[in-house]
């Protein structure tokens, strides 16, 4: 996989909270694929990283919301844990910045509490994915199409359930980021947004 991802560049959307492997893992193996991994945050500084309730370590911050330019990136990646995808579903500057990659085709990927933030964002309608189980029902709620795999991959959006799925996850985030713009990664039949 070295170098499938040689001048792509890949938006990390993070928010205080994360799961700490769900953040390091995946931006190790995109930086190894040749990707340009860039931290997108709510705040500048650091953010903290969980290992489950407890405090892990703290990822510097690259770009705040208001720096960053969705345009400038060609994929996106956006970690788990509670407290992080909580925070960003109820940013409206971290919602738009989610939508832009949807209304241009560009692959997106979400493990385990991430599809929170795509559902606040308006894009699982008519979408299959999974997510950590306890979601299910919102992703339900919100009209995606459940389903309980390691990984699933729908026209460019790749979901995976929890850290042990981070390989799959990994391996599928990666090809479809090597891919690059998928014709209609909306779901919706006019390419448009569900809000």
């Amino acid at each position: 996989m070295e170098n499938e991802l040689s001048g792509k560049k890949v938006a990390i959307l993070v928010a205080d909270g994360f799961e700490e492997v769900e953040l390091t893992k995946p931006r190790k193996a995109l930086d190894e694929a040749g990707a340009q991994t860039s931290v997108i945050s709510i705040k500048s500084g650091k953010i903290q990283g969980m290992n489950h309730a407890d405090k892990g370590e703290t990822v510097a911050v690259d770009q705040t919301l208001a720096e960053a330019n969705p345009q400038d990136f060609d994929a996106l990646m956006i970690p788990g844990g509670l407290m992080n995808p909580d925070s960003l579903r109820s940013t409206e500057e971290a919602l738009e910045f989610v939508r832009h990659f949807f209304r241009e085709g560009k692959p997106v990927a979400a493990i385990c509490h991430a599809p929170w933030v795509l559902i606040d964002a308006g894009v699982v309608r008519r979408r299959t994915l999974t997510s950590w189980p306890a979601i299910k029902t919102d992703v339900r709620n919100a009209g995606g199409n459940w389903v309980d795999h390691e990984v699933v991959v729908d026209n460019g959006l790749v979901t995976s359930r929890k850290p042990d799925d981070i390989p799959a996850f990994n391996e599928k985030m990666i090809e479809e980021f090597g891919e690059g713009r998928h014709s209609m990664t909306s779901g919706t039949q006019s390419g448009e947004l569900e809000t």
